[in-house]
């Protein structure tokens, strides 16, 4: 029986922008900023026209709404990854290893200092450190698998 097989890849466009602040620990934290804080901007832009178009109408009040919140988010999510990066390589000079171990302390420190940023209490500062080197750890794992 005759059998064909498609063998592909998609390689996504890559751009890099590079910002020497003069220290490798501003460097990498400033490019986290950047790259992740153009994420959560670009998610928001997705879903507010996402939003407009289904109402039908765009007006000025909306696009101004949107671009509030695109700025808003944008800061949030790139200062939260600012911070891990700045973490992780904080944690992989002082321990001279680049291992998992890296990523888990990195999540645990900035789920603990966004959440104590973010005046919650005791219990949530707690269970955002464990879930932010649950995620960390996670993502290593995954990023060391493919």
């Amino acid at each position: 029986m005759p059998r064909s097989r498609f063998h592909g890849s998609f390689d996504s466009p890559k751009v890099d922008v590079v910002i020497d602040m003069g220290n490798p620990f501003l460097n990498r934290t400033v490019d986290g900023f950047l790259k992740i804080g153009t994420i959560g901007a670009s998610r928001v832009a997705a879903e507010e026209t996402y939003h407009s178009l289904r109402k039908g109408s765009i007006s000025k009040h909306s696009v101004e709404h949107a671009l509030k919140k695109m700025c808003k988010e944008g800061a949030y999510w790139g200062t939260v990854a600012g911070v891990y990066v700045g973490m992780e390589y904080g944690v992989e000079r002082i321990r001279g290893t680049s291992d998992w171990k890296n990523a888990l302390i990195g999540g645990v420190v900035t789920g603990a200092l966004i959440s104590a940023a973010s005046n919650n209490g005791r219990d949530k500062v707690v269970v955002d450190a464990i879930t932010g080197g649950a995620i960390a750890t996670a993502a290593d794992f995954l990023n060391y698998l493919t």
